[in-house]
Parts: structure tokens; sequence; C-alpha cells
């Protein structure tokens, strides 16, 4: 008797896929992409190796088997963003994960972002369950990061800075794991005294809270395929800029990440953070420079630059300026956000086709 064994079509498609990933590793081209959802590019009729965008950034939420189809079959790779320390939904019905400022007060919630205690670990089991989840439901080329930071707002140009996290839990943390033996009081006095007294120990040990879920994050992707990729978003401040802001509030050291993230992605809004176009070029060329990276050797730069008019018209010419500039130095890729605001304009829908067009076919 013979056995008949049947593979479904999803599951052929994600053999094939993987395997051919890991031959892609010996022969990479330029990262082309674009962030959010085809869907709006697909209403207006184009094809994505059209228009040679070959990468696809998006919110994992949005992913479903029919996008996730169409999207390989027009030739782009499909990257899930995951908002790591996110807590907006979470820390609302889970007061113990609210972080809690040098005041001994609750944060306040920024603009348009809530973050969360990054030492809970109810909070860290809830989204590790969540990673794992995506990780089973679809195949993927990569899991980029994003709210990879201590709760604060930096994309503006006078950005939210609070001194964080002083919970009992993180003080406990901190002065076992530094050890540093933090005196008795409440917590502004001891906020104070870390502050003054312990503040190097305290930055770095922030930064070690940061880089530590980057790992684990890390281990669970390549536990998963070994040759998904696993990228950040992240603040794109140089070392002095806000007073060290980047290390010394975010949590966010640049040698720390360098050896557990495949791909940096600096998020240079230029106009949303009250920057010059040119300041895109610079910015990508000082990261580079920074991680000591060549072109052609991970930790890769892909950086993600602006579509969307705020707080200004981004003009078609403007886009093509920063998407350009967004190449420079080792930079090995590059994508816009969002897919929908370039959709909405057939002439930055034709900026976006020529400048991809002219990479693709110079490598460049």
């Amino acid at each position: 008797m013979r056995t008949v064994i049947l593979i479904s079509l999803s599951a052929l498609v994600a053999l094939t896929h993987s395997q051919c990933r890991q031959a892609e590793k010996k022969n990479e081209v330029r990262i082309l992409g674009i962030y959010g959802s085809p869907a709006p590019l697909w209403e207006k009729g184009h094809r994505l190796d059209s228009l040679s965008v070959n990468a696809v950034f998006l919110n994992w939420h949005s992913i479903n088997d029919s996008m996730l189809l169409r999207t390989r079959s027009e030739g782009a790779k499909v990257f899930a963003e995951f908002p790591l320390l996110n807590g907006k939904g979470y820390v609302e019905n889970h007061p113990e994960a609210w972080a809690v400022d040098d005041h001994g007060k609750m944060v306040e919630p920024a603009t348009w972002f809530m973050g969360v205690c990054p030492t809970d670990t109810a909070f860290r089991e809830y989204r590790t369950a969540e990673l794992h989840s995506l990780l089973n439901r679809f195949d993927l080329d990569g899991i980029w990061l994003d709210y990879l930071h201590w709760h604060a707002q930096f994309e503006d140009p006078e950005p939210i800075l609070p001194e964080t996290c002083f919970c009992d839990r993180c003080i406990t943390l901190f002065g076992k794991e530094m050890a540093v033996k933090v005196p008795p009081g409440d917590t502004p006095a001891r906020a104070s005294w870390i502050l003054s007294s312990a503040d190097s120990l305290w930055r770095e040990w922030r930064c070690r809270v940061i880089a530590g879920w980057v790992k684990e994050m890390r281990g669970i992707v390549k536990g998963h395929d070994p040759g998904m990729l696993l990228g950040i978003y992240h603040c794109p401040w140089n070392d002095d800029e806000f007073d060290g802001a980047q290390r010394r509030i975010l949590g966010l050291d640049y040698d720390m990440l360098r050896g557990v993230t495949d791909v940096f992605s600096p998020m240079v809004y230029h106009a949303r953070m009250g920057r010059t176009p040119q300041w895109v070029g610079e910015n990508t060329a000082w990261l580079c420079d920074r991680l000591g990276i060549k072109e052609g050797e991970y930790p890769r730069v892909w950086t993600i630059v602006q579509a969307y008019d705020e707080p200004y018209t981004v003009t078609p010419e403007e886009f093509s300026q920063v998407l350009h500039l967004g190449t420079a130095g080792c930079s090995s890729g590059v994508m816009m956000f969002t897919s929908r605001a370039v959709a909405q304009n057939d002439d930055k829908i034709a900026t976006m086709r020529k400048v991809y067009g002219s990479m693709k076919q110079n490598g460049r």
C-alpha cells in the first residue's frame, strides 16, 4: 500500500520561501521598502514589483494570509513591526506595570505614546507569548522591534523625556544587579539619591534592561528560524543630542545593541522632528560610523524616512531627496512611512517608482 503525503499550499510556500531566504544571504540586494499595508497601492492598481518595491514592513496586526501570499507573489519580503514596550491598552488594566517618575508619580501619557515599566515580569510574559503566536501564525522574513525605550517620546522637536522608572521593583533590581545599596526612604528620596550618587550605574543598568529585551526577543526569533532577521526601529539622535538622552533617558546603548541586532532602522522623520532633509543623510552616515559598519557587513542599516505630510506638506521633490539620503554611508536599505501617504498622492507614487527603479538598476 502506498502512503500519500499531502502538503498544503501554504506549507509548501513557507518551505520554499525558507529555502530561498537561506540562498539569498549569499546574494543580498538593497532593500527598497514601504511601511504600511500594500493595500492602498493595490487599490490604485499598482503592483509592488512595478514600483520596484521589494520589502513590506507593517504592524503585525495588519498581516493576513492573503496579503502575505500576494506580497510574495509580487517579489517582496514581509517584515512585521512588533510594538515591544508600548504599554497602551495594558497598563490601564495592570497598574503595577505603570512607570513611575522621580517624584514617585505614575508618568503621564505622552502625546500619543504610553510606555510601560520594562521590568514588569507579567508584561514581559505577555509580549513574549504574542511574539511566539505571531511567529507560529505566519512565515515572515523578520521582526522589527518598535517602541524600544523607556517611557518617553522623541519624534517631536521638543521631546518628552521623563526620568523613569522608580517603582519599587526597578529600584530593588537595580540595587541587586549593580551591587548598589540604595538608602531607605520614600520614592522621591530614593530617586534623588540614585540620580546624585549612582547616576552612571543607573544609566548603565537601564541600558542593560533594554538590551536584555532585545537579546531575549532575538533568541525567540532565531530559535524559530535562524534565517529570520531581527531589526529595531529606534530614535535617530546622536550621542550628544538633548544632553545624551539617547542613552541617558531612552536607555539605548549602541555598543550593547550592536551585538544583538541584525538591522538598525533609524526613524529619520525630518519634518516631524524639525530637521532639514540633509539631516537624513548626515544622521545615516553618522550612525554607520558610530556602529563601525562597513558596507556589506552585519549589522545592517536600513533607514525609514518620512513621506507623510506633518507638520507641513512633504513635496514629491523633498520625498525624493530623503529617499536618496536614506542610503548614505553604509545603508543598504530604505523604506518610507507610510504606504498610505504615498498612495494618496500620484506624484509621490511616481517619485517612489523613479527613485526605487533607479536604485534597483544601479544597485544603489
